[in-house]
């Protein structure tokens, strides 16, 4: 609602693995992170276009969390169609949420259990989660990005971004970047809310007038 006050089209698609929309939909996310998944998102983009509610020379992906990920993943599988990528509380690289226990708010049968159905077997698909982490593929990420982190984050722990960050620095193209010590898996306060909307806000205006 804030960016489309702004002036902005605003694409939300219901892209594959969503719920709420009956099984065959959800299923046909499944192993599909970075690939099918994001692929929908490329179409929904095409479609808006095609209807001429959207400048193909003016386009920006954001997201938060997954959102985040697909943002990360829009910028390195279809660069030509987005001019700059927004990522909070992003998943940065699938294979850290299998690795990583400590401080994180996810049991261990989600690890063991849900995650290798949903994402994909952090040994039989090794192969695969490297090629659709944002972290592995980062000398692919050209784009300018806004990249934020809650440093309390226990869903999606601040070692994705920072480690991201890191590797993008390395790399010549470090990204905007933006961290709250205090949140956790989104902002709760009121003034990093206003902080971010405002960074957010000025972010876009750079990249896409």
């Amino acid at each position: 609602q804030f960016v489309a006050s702004r002036g902005y089209v605003v694409i939300e698609p219901e892209f594959r693995g969503s719920t709420g929309y009956g099984s065959k939909l959800y299923r046909a996310g499944w192993r599909q992170w970075g690939q099918a998944m994001q692929d929908d998102l490329a179409d929904a983009l095409a479609w808006a276009v095609q209807k001429g509610q959207v400048d193909p020379k003016r386009v920006c992906i954001a997201g938060a969390s997954y959102g985040g990920y697909a943002t990360l993943m829009g910028l390195i599988r279809h660069p030509d169609l987005y001019r700059c990528g927004v990522a909070w509380v992003a998943v940065t690289d699938p294979r850290l949420m299998f690795e990583w226990r400590y401080g994180t708010d996810q049991s261990d049968d989600i690890r063991e259990y849900d995650y290798p159905t949903l994402i994909g077997d952090p040994v039989k698909d090794a192969a695969m989660l490297e090629a659709v982490s944002p972290l592995a593929q980062a000398a692919r990420l050209k784009a300018p990005l806004m990249l934020a982190i809650g440093g309390s984050d226990r869903r999606v722990l601040p070692v994705h971004g920072k480690r991201l960050r890191d590797a993008l620095q390395d790399l010549g193209r470090p990204p905007t970047w933006v961290e709250y010590p205090e949140e956790g898996h989104g902002w709760t306060k009121l003034e990093n809310k206003l902080d971010f909307a405002r960074r957010l806000e000025a972010f876009l205006a750079e990249h896409l007038h």
